[in-house]
């Protein structure tokens, strides 16, 4: 099941990168996973995740997820 980023007027929103990599780990992957699955460096996914995590003002995998359902940046299509 695909998750969709969208774009709610006045919310924080994730690059599509960004967005993808905090799908994959809501999925439970590792970072060498996610950088395997993105054909990146496992450096472009710390990135990513430093960028989403800030964006969404989490720490954690589990909380960037919780947070953009929260917020509606995900949805099940």
């Amino acid at each position: 099941m695909d998750l969709i980023a969208l774009a709610p007027e006045g919310r924080a929103v994730l690059t599509p990168r960004e967005s993808q990599v905090v799908q994959l780990l809501g999925r439970g992957c590792t970072y060498l996973q996610v950088a395997a699955h993105m054909g990146v460096s496992l450096h472009t996914v710390t990135s990513h995740v430093k960028n989403a995590y800030r964006k969404l003002d989490v720490h954690s995998a589990a909380a960037a997820v919780m947070r953009a359902v929260e917020l509606r940046l995900f949805a099940v299509p």
